[in-house]
This record gives C-alpha cells, sequence and structure tokens, in this order.
C-alpha cells in the first residue's frame, strides 16, 4: 500500500499465517462481534488494512467510500474473493462442483451475463406470483403448532428449527417445485441434506475452503467443492426428474424452475415496475442486471442456481425470522403493536388468504424487519475482489493505491452498531425506520443485503417469507419467553454461519 496519509488509514498487527482473524479462525469469538471489534480498532479512519488468514485485504469504515468503490467504480470490483474456489474453464466443466457455478461464486463476464438472465425472476411480479405458492407451508406450520398447544394453551419450540422446517417446505414448493411438509416428516431428506450443506463448521468443509483458498487453481482442477458429492448429485436427481415430469405433464407453476426454463429459452425479460411499495432493506436491480442477454445458461448452472436459492432461503430466511422472533420476546410492546397491525391486515383481507401486496401495505412490519437486520445483519462483512488497479481518492487527503487481486470489506456489523449513523445502536428501535426518519439513513451504512450491482438477488424473496411467517405466527400465537430462553443471546463462535449456542427457545402461547 502506498498512501499520502498516516492518520486517516492504518493497519492492522500481523500475526504468522492466521493473520488478524486468529481469533475467529480459533473459535474465541462469533463473526459479528470480531467484525464490531476490527470496526472499532481505528475509530475515525475512514480506511485500515489486515491480513485475513494470508490474504491482504482493505477494511472500508467510510459509507461514501463504500458506495464509491461498490456503485461508482464498481467495474474494478466486479467479483468476490474466491472464497468457495474458482470458477474456471475447468471447474465449469466439472460434475461436482455445483457451488462454483452458482451465480455468488461466478466471475467476470460469465457473473455479469448470469446476473442479467436471472434478475427477471426476482422482480416483485414474479413474487407476487410466487407467493401464491407458499400458502400453504404457512398453514401447514400453524396446524402443526396449535395441535400440539392445543392442551395447555401454549407450545415450547426452538425458533430456529421452526424456521428451517417452514423455510425447506417453501423453498421446495418455491425452487423445485414438489411437496414437502418438514413437521409430519420430521427427518425428511431435504430438511437433512439442508442442515448438512449449512454446517460449515464440519472439519470437511473447512478443509475444503482452506484448499480453495491456498490452492484455487488446483482445488479447481480437482472439483474440490464446498458440498459434499452426496448433497451434489442429490440435488441433481431432483432437479432433473422435476424437469422431466413438466415436460412430460406440460405443468407450469411460476415456481423458479419455471423461471429458469424461460432463461434457457431465452423468454425471461426484465420488466420495469413503478409504484411498487418495498421493504426499506430491499435493494434494486443496477443497469447491468437489466440488459438483454442471448447466453445459453446449462443444465448443471440451472441446478446450481436452484441450489443457491435454497441455501438462501433455507439459512438466510430462518435465521432472520429467530432474530425477530428474539427481539419481539425482548421487547413485548413492539410485538403487541406489530400483532395489532396483523390484525387489522388480517380483517381487511376478510377471510381471504394473504396477499403480496397485503404484506407489502404492512408499514410497521417492514420497520421492525429492517430494523432486525441492522441488529443482525445476516452477512456481518462483504467483500469485493480489485480485479485491476484502483486509486483511492476522497478528496481530503487520503490517497492510495489498492492493488490488483486484493480483497475489501465492508463491514456491514461494524457500520449497523456506529452511534454516528444509528444513535443508541444497541436498541431495538424500529422506529428508525418510520416514514419520517428513514429518509436520514445513509444507504452506504446499511447494508442488510449488500451494495451495488453485486447485492443479494434474493432480497425479495427473502423479505417476503420473514414477513409472511412472522404474519402467520403473530396471528394465532404470542411469543413469550420460555425457561430456556437466553438473554442476551450468545451467538456461535468463528467462522460459521450464524446463530446462537443453545438454541432460540421460546414458547408459543395461543391466542
Amino acid at each position: 500500500m502506498t498512501t499520502s496519509t498516516t492518520n486517516r488509514s492504518r493497519r492492522w498487527p500481523l500475526r504468522p499465517f492466521l493473520g488478524a482473524s486468529g481469533s475467529l479462525v480459533l473459535r474465541k469469538v462469533s463473526f459479528p462481534d470480531f467484525i464490531q471489534t476490527i470496526y472499532n480498532k481505528f475509530p475515525g479512519v475512514k480506511v485500515f488494512g489486515m491480513f485475513e488468514t494470508i490474504t491482504p485485504f482493505f477494511v472500508i469504515r467510510d459509507p461514501e467510500l463504500i458506495k464509491q468503490i461498490a456503485i461508482k467504480d464498481f467495474d474494478h470490483f466486479v467479483d468476490h474473493r474466491p472464497t468457495f474456489g474458482l470458477f474456471d474453464e475447468e471447474s465449469a466443466e466439472h460434475p461436482n462442483a455445483l457451488f462454483r457455478k452458482t451465480l455468488f461464486s461466478m466471475t467476470g463476464q460469465r457473473w455479469k451475463e448470469m446476473r442479467a438472465t436471472l434478475s427477471p425472476a426476482f422482480t416483485g411480479s414474479k413474487m407476487r406470483l410466487m407467493f401464491s405458492l407458499m400458502g400453504e407451508c404457512f398453514d401447514e406450520m400453524i396446524d402443526h403448532y396449535v395441535k400440539k398447544a392445543k392442551s395447555s394453551g401454549r407450545v415450547e419450540v426452538e425458533v430456529k428449527d421452526m424456521m428451517s422446517r417452514v423455510s425447506i417446505n417453501v423453498i421446495a414448493s418455491c425452487a423445485f417445485g414438489i411437496k414437502v411438509d418438514c413437521f409430519k416428516d420430521q427427518d425428511h431428506e431435504f430438511l437433512r441434506h439442508g442442515k448438512k450443506m449449512m454446517d460449515f463448521a464440519r472439519p470437511i468443509v473447512i478443509a475444503r475452503m482452506m484448499a480453495m483458498r491456498v490452492f484455487p487453481k488446483l482445488s479447481s482442477r480437482f472439483g474440490i467443492d464446498l458440498l459434499d458429492p452426496e448433497q451434489a448429485r442429490y440435488f441433481t436427481q431432483v432437479f432433473q426428474e422435476t424437469i422431466k415430469a413438466r415436460e412430460s405433464h406440460g405443468t407450469v407453476r411460476n415456481d423458479m424452475i419455471d423461471l429458469l426454463l424461460q432463461a434457457r429459452k431465452g423468454t425471461l425479460k426484465f420488466q420495469e415496475e413503478k409504484n411498487d411499495q418495498e421493504g426499506f432493506a430491499t435493494v434494486q436491480e443496477s443497469d447491468m442486471g437489466k440488459v438483454e442477454v442471448m447466453k445459453h445458461i446449462t443444465e448443471s448452472e440451472m441446478i446450481a442456481q436452484c441450489l443457491v436459492f435454497f441455501l438462501g432461503g433455507f439459512d438466510t430466511v430462518s435465521t432472520c425470522a429467530m432474530f425477530m422472533a428474539y427481539e419481539l420476546v425482548r421487547s413485548p410492546e413492539v410485538q403487541q403493536k406489530l400483532y395489532e397491525e396483523v390484525l387489522e391486515t388480517s380483517k381487511e383481507l376478510a377471510g381471504k388468504p394473504l396477499s403480496y401486496d397485503a404484506l407489502q401495505k404492512m408499514k410497521y412490519m417492514d420497520m421492525v424487519v429492517s430494523e432486525t437486520l441492522r441488529i443482525w445483519p445476516l452477512a456481518p462483512a462483504t467483500d469485493r475482489l480489485c480485479t485491476k488497479d484502483y486509486t483511492i481518492d476522497d478528496g481530503q487527503g487520503l490517497k492510495f493505491t489498492i492493488d490488483k487481486g486484493t480483497c475489501v470489506w465492508f463491514p456491514a456489523a461494524g457500520l449497523h452498531h456506529d452511534p454516528q449513523y444509528f444513535p443508541n445502536p444497541e436498541r431495538f428501535d424500529p422506529e428508525r425506520f418510520n416514514d419520517e426518519n428513514k429518509r436520514n439513513i445513509n444507504l452506504g451504512a446499511y447494508l442488510p443485503f449488500g451494495i451495488g450491482p453485486r447485492n443479494c438477488i434474493g432480497s425479495r424473496f427473502a423479505l417476503m417469507e420473514v414477513k409472511a411467517v412472522m404474519y402467520y405466527t403473530l396471528l394465532k400465537f404470542t411469543i413469550v419467553r420460555s425457561a430456556k430462553t437466553q438473554i442476551p443471546m450468545q451467538l456461535r463462535k468463528g467462522f460459521t454461519n450464524l446463530g446462537p449456542e443453545k438454541g432460540m427457545h421460546v414458547e408459543l402461547k395461543l391466542r
């Protein structure tokens, strides 16, 4: 790094091999706490440098610089770093390398083409059609717990497990077009494979990730992937059987497989929507995602996109809903106000099922979800890889070059808890996101689904499902503290998926 100033950018002390992330790698701290710790280490600076294991990178603390890098100068930072392996010709041809073919892992021009191919599938109009497939899943969840609570008027649940089961049912329907009920079948193979895929703390997964990071080309040659071959074969078979059944019966369901089939035929087009009420946390598609492309999408690439849709829906949605339930238990006055909005919406529907448009009109629901994502960002930090030398110049004395191949981090967990942007940041306060206050939020400091052209393509789907599952839950139950509820919540330590060490236990009390 070359720089013309020493008081606006700093460097984190080095540790052999582990770099600055030793406490995270050795499971002494949770990922959000690690990000907040390094963010707070150099208050007032806009950028500082450090090593994460053997990888040098810069942490960008300034929201305006984040917007400059992620949006204005995106052409210098198109890719994610190859945490899960390189996407190249060798991995593209390997049958087991499914995760490398996901939109998240793709790089360069192929990523741009795939983003533009898939973005029409995630517009509000497509979510509206897909929402109709979810209702039965939520009804089954509520019926299951109403029956369990019938004798005593309440039932204790582990919220992450509860939300994971309904998420599996929703994703099976919306992504793979098959009927799954993980409440009746407690050990359904869809759920079993999903849990195994999301267990990033398994030694074999850690070993693969280290191999892909330290020996990316060799890993690519041998088809080393984040997923076990067993999971790759399972979801490939499910996808192929579904396609075969669709073609033989001419079935149309408006689900993800239908949309991918349209994309393969070149008939899926981006639809601009106006006056569509959307949640504050929803990220918008850039112009890059709206261009028409004629690039052929292979079967393995289609399977990979269904797979990442599965993983995102399974873990991201269930984790967000879990954190939201936790905050509602801690803040019963917020829960009561939200219930009143749920009840009002239900009365307006007059016996009709919840619709996508009715959900979008629930302002307080959106405020509560937005605040949940502020306190508990599902991606505590997001990264970008510098693809060509880039000079940072803030016009105020900070000027240095980020070399090609260097990574940058956007520390969402640090920004979301910075009192400069969110006063009294540890307080759960949905009013931060009311109509008057949300206009003052710096969008470079609120990153629940990333920022710029490489933001999360599935934000609409995730928000839709979280809001819907909480609507149905609160309509029938009050969420209250149980003897096992851990407050404050202690998160799992290490570089793993977010979640509490001992589960999130609450009681559902029938209304």
